[in-house]
């Protein structure tokens, strides 16, 4: 004979058991306002992924960096702005190291589309697939692609603002990120997020 045992039954939070038992709000998980923004890019890395790409190939890579990867960036901003004397990029790697989190969406290494249609500053996709230049970035870009990556960049901003999480996009971010090695994209931006009493990415000292 087969004796079955029955485990008590434990209600999820809010819900009443049939012994009047209800679950106090103690008993559950909390999610920090640091989680929720985390949890929020996320969404956005979701948005990245799913927004339009020319041809239906997708060349964006999308990066949601660690607490301390998100502080190596942003030490090097600062950096960067002490070298070059751009007071910009001390100023947007402050706002990354007060962030909760920082997503990047950058634009992988690719052929021409094959539309020859001169955006990228060549006569045909065969002499733009020819070429090659290094700076902040890596180059030539397609523009169909650099299209790619701007809406990318759109989707993932409209979904931190519909979640009422305060964000910035930053090319100054892609700059670090390619100095320190993060990622394989030859054009990258950033976007980091924190959720305040007041924006911290607008209204900043100009020096």
């Amino acid at each position: 004979m087969t004796t079955r045992v029955f485990k008590p039954f434990t209600p999820a939070q809010g819900l009443i058991a049939p012994n009047g038992y209800k679950r106090p709000a103690r008993d559950a998980p909390i999610m920090t306002i640091k989680d929720t923004v985390k949890f929020v890019s996320e969404l956005m890395a979701v948005a990245a992924r799913t927004a339009p790409k020319a041809a239906g190939q997708d060349f964006v890579e999308i990066i949601t960096l660690s607490d301390s990867e998100r502080i190596t960036v942003g030490n090097e901003m600062i950096q960067i702005g002490k070298e070059r004397g751009i007071h910009g990029f001390e100023r947007d790697g402050k706002n990354v190291l007060d962030s909760d989190a920082v997503i990047l969406i950058g634009l992988l290494p690719h052929k021409g589309v094959g539309l020859n249609c001169g955006a990228c500053g060549y006569a045909s996709c065969q002499e733009f697939n020819t070429k090659a230049f290094t700076g902040d970035f890596q180059g030539p870009n397609c523009g169909v692609r650099l299209l790619d990556l701007g809406i990318a960049l759109g989707s993932a901003a409209k979904m931190a603002s519909e979640l009422n999480v305060d964000n910035r996009i930053m090319y100054r971010i892609g700059v670090a990120t390619r100095r320190l090695k993060m990622g394989k994209s030859n054009i990258m931006h950033g976007i980091p997020l924190s959720a305040t009493g007041k924006s911290i990415f607008f209204d900043r000292p100009t020096k």
